[in-house]
């Protein structure tokens, strides 16, 4: 187990690299470049974190932070900032415990997410993950406008060895919970995990289509745990966190699966959507293998984007 833990934080910190250029080299040249703890220094780390894709209103919240800590600790060396840096967007990124309650409930998950953020993968993904931690897991294919999303779900559920649920193509997304909730129900599983639809650009649409969907589970399996989760892409930074809010006004949103970490510049959105939201970032992608979907840990997550192990 800690062979693999070591395995996935390299992992993280290769898929990180991108990322970790885009802000750590600006950061290592202003420790060592400044000479003084000035206005300017904070503003070339202002603009560091903001080009990282950290965002705007976090990357005030960490500077005036390291700047109290600055002033407190009565710091004079640049140099000596770096540490006091990383402590604050960690701290930033703290939400308490990060919990993982539906795994140990009999539950219902909803995954919502445009096309093409790696939303139904995701759904196979944590699924087979679940089957190999022993969960009975049943799936449901209710993303049904989305051309071959059935399919591609389908060859999930083969991969993972769990039961789905689905109709054809351009069904009622709502019919296919019913089914597949007397379905989780009649087998006993322990984790019912729905893959939903998500056009954000047909706001009202998507809010009825997700109404219906929880009146149905709230009706027909009301003792279940329920998690809604929203899979966001790494790679498109600022407009991630803008399409979260968005997700917030239609589903009560308790968790995030933020994809495709590897490889991106934009990795940084990680800290922002954290701190911005207040929404858990609950899994991140790094990579096509089943097991390149993995727990998020906010500090294990900065030191590998600090490589400060």
């Amino acid at each position: 187990m800690e062979e693999q833990k070591k395995g996935f934080f390299g992992r993280l910190v290769q898929g990180l690299a991108k990322t970790r250029n885009n802000i750590v080299a600006g950061m290592d040249s202003i420790f060592s470049g400044f000479s003084a703890i000035d206005d300017d220094f904070y503003e070339e780390i202002e603009e560091t974190l903001i080009m990282g894709d950290l965002g705007i209103q976090t990357t005030m919240s960490i500077v005036e932070d390291l700047r109290s800590k600055v002033k407190a600790q009565h710091i004079k060396d640049p140099s000596e900032c770096k540490e006091l840096l990383i402590n604050s967007i960690k701290e930033q990124m703290d939400l308490g415990e990060n919990a993982y309650e539906f795994e140990h409930r009999t539950s219902v998950v909803l995954v919502i997410g445009v096309n093409g953020v790696g939303k139904t993968t995701s759904v196979g993904k944590l699924a087979g993950q679940l089957k190999d931690s022993g969960k009975k897991v049943v799936l449901a294919a209710a993303d049904t406008f989305r051309a071959a999303a059935i399919e591609q779900l389908t060859e999930w559920a083969n991969r993972a060895g769990v039961d789905i649920i689905s109709q054809q193509e351009g069904s009622d997304p709502a019919a296919v919970i019913y089914d597949a909730v007397s379905a989780a129900k009649s087998r006993h599983a322990d984790v019912l995990i729905c893959d939903t639809a998500g056009r954000l650009h047909n706001k009202k649409n998507l809010m009825e289509e997700l109404k219906k969907i929880n009146r149905i589970i709230d009706k027909e399996y009301p003792d279940a745990y329920r998690e809604t989760l929203v899979v966001l892409d790494g790679t498109t930074g600022q407009n991630a966190l803008s399409q979260a809010r968005q997700f917030m006004e239609v589903a009560d949103i308790t968790g995030i699966i933020l994809t495709k970490l590897d490889g991106t510049a934009k990795g940084g959105i990680a800290v922002a959507i954290q701190s911005e939201l207040g929404i858990p970032v609950k899994y991140v992608g790094i990579g096509e293998k089943i097991d390149d979907l993995q727990k998020f840990n906010a500090e294990e997550f900065v030191n590998a984007l600090f490589h400060n192990d």
